[in-house]
């Protein structure tokens, strides 16, 4: 399955934006000319991540809970209390569109 998130020119540069795919809720992050897709519930707190803090450094996204570190690549726990990995989404850009899955 696949679905058009939005347009490139709707996402904020190094800011998270939250969006349903397949009723699921997913944190998109534009970082230059990138675009990230991972699960948006920490594993750790089960807040929306989409509300924390992009480490552009660290390609990640920061927990606004208790500060977890998740990889925009692997999804992967980079920094506790959080210990498990969220999962990451397909995402490309097709045109001037931001598209999510296979």
């Amino acid at each position: 399955m696949t679905a058009i998130l939005c347009s490139l020119s709707e996402l904020d540069d190094g800011v998270a934006r939250r969006f349903e795919f397949d009723g699921t809720p997913v944190a998109v992050v534009r970082l230059g000319d990138r675009v990230y897709a991972i699960g948006d519930t920490c594993s750790h707190a089960e807040v929306s991540l989409s509300e924390g803090d992009v480490d552009a450094e660290e390609c990640a996204l920061e927990c606004p809970a208790h500060g977890s570190l998740f990889s925009l690549e692997t999804g992967e726990v980079l920094c506790l209390p959080a210990v498990r990995a969220v999962p990451v989404h397909s995402v490309r850009v097709d045109g001037n569109q931001v598209v999510i899955g296979q």
